[in-house]
């Protein structure tokens, strides 16, 4: 069990979502303190800078900290918790503010495991090693019945997806778009970069990595992010998953690029502008810079074959098929 740092803010925003809240509404990014206990509570977002008026669209994209503390205030701690718990989380949750950037610690496979029910249209099946026991002659000797319970409605599964899809789109999970079809997923990274999270899936398979020391005082170094350290894992391990696998689409989910110019929102930065510290999470893109030339086109393949590369990572993903 470890903290799970900004992959956690998914069950904010879901709940949110819910209550009716939409990814175009607006927050205010700014300093702010909180009293919590007989302490105060003043949460700052990865780059020390703030953004101003930006909408939930975008500070979930970007895992911005101030906005989902100010959303779990806004929605209510006791409210999250309990949704938290529909979704399959069995580990004990806070009751403060900073559970809204992962001040609790979860496994990796409740984790995984609550994030299916984003692309299974609201409903969680509980995790199970066995699909059915058969005979030499294809009888069903056995079939576990999981246990399948409705957590969130259709439609706001389906705009969590979309939200989901912008991370990868233009937010901290970008690296992620090169497994080349559709897919959504949440980093987390913990203090002093102690535990590096990704959670991601396709519409076929759900898979979660973390990544951090048996002694959870042993950082894994500056800057090893979610996004620069269990991103990569994830993809190389879902590249290999997927393959042979057609790409889909998300079924009946609307891309919230679509809906944008019907919405008139006044904000400081617009939803879809990178990170201005892009290059030190480890992503692809920084703001303002002049796009990366495209390379050349590469010879035509020889006629021969070599084997495909293995993995060289320790260890699996937890994984989840739909």
């Amino acid at each position: 069990m470890r903290q799970t740092g900004s992959s956690f803010k998914v069950y904010v925003y879901a709940d949110a979502i819910e209550q009716g809240i939409s990814p175009f509404d607006t927050v205010v990014d700014e300093p702010v303190t909180y009293r919590s206990g007989a302490q105060n509570y003043s949460p700052h977002n990865y780059d020390n800078r703030f953004e101003g008026r930006i909408t939930y669209r975008r500070a979930l994209a970007d895992s911005r900290n101030v906005p989902a503390v100010r959303l779990l205030d806004h929605v209510g701690i006791q409210n999250v918790i309990a949704l938290a718990r529909k979704f399959g989380i069995t580990s004990p949750l806070p009751p403060y503010l900073p559970l809204a950037l992962g001040a609790s610690d979860l496994t990796l496979m409740e984790h995984t495991s609550a994030f299916t029910v984003f692309p299974d249209d609201g409903i969680h099946i509980e995790p199970h090693y066995i699909r059915r026991v058969t005979s030499y002659d294809g009888a069903v000797l056995e079939e576990p019945r999981p246990q399948v319970t409705d957590v969130i409605p259709p439609e706001v599964a389906r705009t969590m997806v979309a939200m989901l899809e912008e991370v990868v789109q233009f937010g901290t999970g970008v690296r992620a778009k090169e497994l080349g079809r559709p897919s959504a997923g949440k980093t987390g990274t913990t203090n002093d970069f102690t535990d590096a999270w990704y959670i991601g899936f396709t519409p076929q398979l759900t898979a979660g990595v973390w990544v951090g020391n048996d002694d959870k005082r042993i950082s894994l170094g500056k800057k090893e992010t979610g996004a620069r350290a269990a991103l990569p894992i994830w993809l190389e391990f879902m590249q290999q998953a997927l393959q042979g696998s057609p790409v889909e689409e998300f079924q009946n989910v609307v891309p919230l690029e679509k809906i944008a110019p019907t919405k008139q929102v006044q904000v400081d930065v617009p939803d879809t502008a990178p990170p201005a510290d892009a290059a030190e999470q480890g992503l692809t893109e920084t703001r303002g810079a002049d796009p990366a030339p495209k390379p050349p086109k590469p010879p035509p393949p020889s006629t021969s074959s070599s084997p495909s590369p293995q993995p060289t990572h320790a260890g699996s993903p937890i994984t989840q098929p739909h």
